[in-house]
């Protein structure tokens, strides 16, 4: 099947669930005119989109070109490797290149995010969380938050804290539901990171529908109003005894029982 079908019958599956939008993750191998015409013939809002961080350092103008041409208001970090981690010798540089990458968004229009994960939940030497060190040496004007709610919370923090901790540099946040037992060490792998497993899992984890796992998700969303986000993203990466687009599908029900 071509990438365009399977894109648009995605994408028209989604908005007759109910959702209003939609965060790209990458092109699908069409042309940014494609993907914009699509939406738009569907009636989704592209909101944002998830761009590798090395396509964002090496390409910037063309990763601003194609996603403001598709209507991105936003463009996202969704993930850091090892090597340029918090506490590595090369974090420094990210900071560098995050800075100079939000001041080229900004000056189109556009505005740049970070996505965390729970390894940025590591003490810096001035004891700050690797997350709240990043937040602290790129101006606001320059980077913003999106939150994901299941990585806060996998790290021992209160998700709905933490987004009220960024009231105002919070447009986005990623809602996300899981269950976990025990101490798993593997997790990256659900995510599609082909990683080495260096320890062996003493635990069990798995994502689930939102509504359906161990998140507050009432006080979370209360929290992103508090905080003045301006939307809020359903995010299912693997789903354990359901395709994805189900498990998408069910939390959009459990969001609509609370009116949302």
């Amino acid at each position: 099947m071509r990438p365009k079908k399977i894109f648009r019958g995605t994408m028209q599956k989604v908005r007759q669930m109910g959702y209003d939008g939609v965060e790209l993750a990458g092109l699908y191998g069409l042309a940014p005119s494609e993907v914009k015409a699509i939406l738009n013939e569907l009636g989704l809002i592209p909101i944002s989109a998830h761009v590798p961080y090395d396509e964002m350092v090496n390409d910037t103008e063309k990763v601003i070109r194609d996603y403001k041409e598709i209507g991105c208001e936003y463009v996202v970090v969704p993930y850091m490797t090892e090597d340029v981690r918090p506490n590595t010798p090369r974090f420094p540089e990210v900071i560098e290149q995050i800075t100079r990458i939000g001041q080229l968004c900004r000056e189109n229009g556009m505005t740049l995010l970070y996505h965390n994960h729970d390894f940025e939940f590591v003490r810096m030497p001035d004891g700050s969380y690797g997350l709240d060190y990043l937040y602290a040496h790129v101006p606001a004007d320059l980077l913003q938050t999106e939150l994901d709610t299941c990585w806060v919370k996998v790290a021992g923090e209160d998700p709905a804290a933490y987004i009220v901790k960024y009231s105002g540099r919070s447009p986005i946040v990623h809602l996300k539901d899981f269950y976990m037992e025990g101490n798993p060490r593997n997790l990256y792998q659900l995510i599609g990171i082909e990683a080495e497993e260096k320890e062996e899992d003493s635990g069990y984890f798995e994502f689930r529908p939102v509504g359906h796992g161990v998140q507050d998700m009432p006080s979370i969303l209360e929290a992103s109003l508090k905080a003045g986000a301006r939307w809020v993203v359903v995010e299912q990466d693997e789903s354990v005894g359901r395709s994805r687009l189900e498990a998408v599908e069910m939390s959009r029900k459990y969001l609509q029982s609370l009116g949302w």
